[in-house]
């Protein structure tokens, strides 16, 4: 397998060469849980009732679905896998769109705007807060149920 360094040296006709795995393997994670989940879910208690139906005549137990034995620790595990998968694809997505290198793994290419900012790339500099700015000095407020504030009276 090649680094990223290598990879960006290849030739087009080297890269169209490269492992498909390589290349699929991601959509093929998505393909295949979707599949396991189709079957567990759907397709397995179907024809564990119809087995029964048509072997004693009724239903005398209900599927359990094998993929939440265990508390349901192969759905956990493929929503990480798949979810780092969509982060990584996405992050290098954007990489090739900025025309920069692709960062290794947990490094990010450029810090993440944060809510209220302005998008990336524009000169405009946002007033809006964001989560991790603090909140702007205010003046005090006066209370409600306070005696109404008099300008001060010019000595005469």
């Amino acid at each position: 397998m090649a680094t990223a360094e290598e990879y960006a040296k290849m030739s087009d006709s080297d890269k169209a060469k490269e492992d498909w795995m390589n290349k699929k393997w991601r959509p093929a994670m998505g393909w295949m849980y979707m599949l396991v989940c189709t079957m567990d879910f759907v397709v397995f208690p179907i024809l564990w009732s119809l087995v029964q139906t048509l072997g004693d005549g009724k239903v005398e137990s209900q599927w359990m679905p094998i993929t939440l034995q265990g508390a349901g620790l192969f759905h956990i595990a493929m929503g990480a896998i798949l979810g780092i998968a969509a982060y990584g694809r996405t992050q290098e997505k954007l990489n090739d769109k900025a025309g920069g290198p692709t960062p290794s793994f947990g490094a990010p290419a450029a810090p993440a705007p944060s809510f209220g900012s302005a998008p990336l790339g524009s000169n405009t500099v946002s007033t809006a807060p964001s989560f991790g700015a603090p909140a702007p000095a205010a003046a005090p407020k006066a209370s409600p149920f306070a005696a109404p504030q008099q300008p001060p009276h010019p000595e005469i």
